[in-house]
């Protein structure tokens, strides 16, 4: 009898092991070896936000790899202890080997900021690296697809500094006087966990969708707590150094156009119907990024209608991708 449940017991065992190699097998081929991600946890100063801050730090990372098909060994993560000036240079040093042109870069920064009336700083452990020390190491990379989200306080003041062409920044305060710790942070990682944050149903999250969605539950925080907002998000995608609150005046139609999940043409396990449709989508991405780089000696009538044009097809390949995997 005891024989009997042994052998059973072993292969129960042996089948759960399976079951376990299939599952790692499937997210393994499910990870975009396009992407990269930086998340400093800046100092917390204070025991509440030092948790804070860690906290966050930990379920984004979870969530971009669980969810969004980052490979967990592109994801660096910079702890309170290890976020100092000389750590954030040297991971940034090892990113020039790493990327390629075409890769995507996503930078979050999650803590304190700081801004003296002339420079914004993002705070670490020991000296303080400015917008502008962020913005020679972000130039200094390979790949000019770099996402943005400094979600500190005083952020507003890197949108200027940061701003550039083919680049996306977010930032969780519209300017250097809202120094109060955010919340931003917190309710951009809800956003993430959502089931509710594809929108427009198109079966991936866009980097407009996921700020649209956490400025508004940051809006909805201070109303129901009956506090008036000290901080308010911005988005700058077409680099002209100029923030906004909401998607309107020609700003978000690269964030519209750029997926924190599946932004990679040679995607594991696609079939070779969905690898065309990948291949058809970063085309149009790239068209978009183009255009919107020309609006400016482009006649305002042909630049909308150009770009309508152009979104449509991206709607249509996003949903063809879509049921292709359903």
């Amino acid at each position: 009898m005891n024989a009997l449940m042994n052998v059973s017991l072993m292969k129960y065992i042996a089948s759960f092991v399976v079951i376990l190699l299939i599952a790692a097998a499937v997210v393994a081929q499910k990870t975009d070896p396009n992407k990269f991600a930086v998340i400093i946890n800046g100092a917390g100063g204070e025991p509440e936000y030092a948790k804070q801050f860690t906290e966050w730090t930990t379920k984004l990372s979870s969530v971009l790899s669980q969810r969004y098909g980052f490979d967990p060994k592109r994801i660096k993560v910079l702890s309170e202890k290890l976020a100092n000036a000389e750590e954030v240079k040297r991971t940034f040093g090892s990113l020039k080997s790493e990327l390629e042109s075409n890769n995507v870069l996503f930078l979050f920064l999650i803590g304190h900021g700081s801004f003296d009336g002339k420079e914004a700083k993002f705070n670490l452990v020991g000296p303080d690296l400015s917008a502008s020390d962020y913005n020679q190491l972000l130039s200094s990379l390979p790949t000019r697809r770099i996402v943005v989200f400094n979600m500190s306080s005083a952020s507003g003041e890197f949108v200027k500094p940061l701003s550039a062409k083919g680049r996306i920044v977010v930032t969780a305060t519209r300017n250097g006087q809202e120094t109060n710790a955010t919340r931003f942070a917190g309710f951009f990682v809800t956003a993430l966990s959502a089931t509710d944050g594809d929108t427009d149903q198109d079966g991936h999250t866009s980097v407009l969708e996921a700020f649209v969605y956490a400025n508004r539950l940051t809006e909805e925080f201070y109303k129901r707590a009956g506090r008036l907002a000290t901080e308010h998000a911005l988005i700058d995608d077409n680099g002209d150094g100029v923030g906004r609150e909401k998607p309107e005046a020609g700003e978000g139609l690269l964030a519209r156009a750029t997926y924190l999940d599946s932004l990679s043409v040679d995607e594991a396990a696609a079939t070779a119907a969905t690898g065309r449709l990948l291949k058809e989508r970063s085309r149009l991405e790239g068209e978009i990024e183009q255009l919107i780089a020309r609006k400016g000696n482009m006649p305002e009538t042909e630049y909308e209608a150009t770009l309508e044009r152009l979104f449509i097809e991206l709607a249509k390949v996003n949903r063809s991708i879509k049921q292709a995997r359903s």
